[in-house]
């Protein structure tokens, strides 16, 4: 007689094969992709939240499926960040802080409105700093 977590195991073994990463080396994420990332992380938020989950702990799954996810697909490199791929804590942070800005775009009203505030601060911020602004047209 078999255990459960031996039955578990032998029904997973095909998923756990499938979901393997190829051995083919991986393009770096691009800037599709990472759209792409950012908004299935960012539903992922508002579900949770939707479902009564605590934000802090929507965010946290939210962000670890978008870090494994570029870890797995991408082996933590990202075209816009740069050709060095990134460890999976560097991958974390930013899958975090891209989940959270996501959630305020796609569902306002599940992010606290501290958090909301927050990112609000800071995009604007970042359109009025002198780096944001294109350069003048040269004559």
């Amino acid at each position: 007689m078999r255990s459960s977590a031996s039955r578990l195991a032998l029904v997973l073994l095909p998923l756990v094969l499938t979901l393997a990463p190829m051995a083919a080396v991986a393009a770096p994420a691009s800037e599709a992709d990472m759209s792409l990332y950012t908004r299935i992380g960012a539903l992922n938020v508002c579900i949770a939240r939707a479902a009564g989950i605590e934000f802090d702990k929507a965010v946290a799954v939210a962000g670890e499926t978008i870090a494994q996810v570029i870890q797995g697909q991408h082996e933590g490199a990202i075209a816009q960040v740069g050709p060095k791929p990134l460890t999976i804590d560097e991958l974390r942070k930013g899958a975090i802080n891209s989940a959270v800005l996501g959630a305020v775009e796609v569902c306002p009203d599940e992010v606290p409105a501290d958090v909301r505030k927050k990112v609000e601060e800071v995009l604007k911020n970042r359109s009025t700093s002198p780096a944001a602004k294109p350069a003048p047209a040269k004559k």
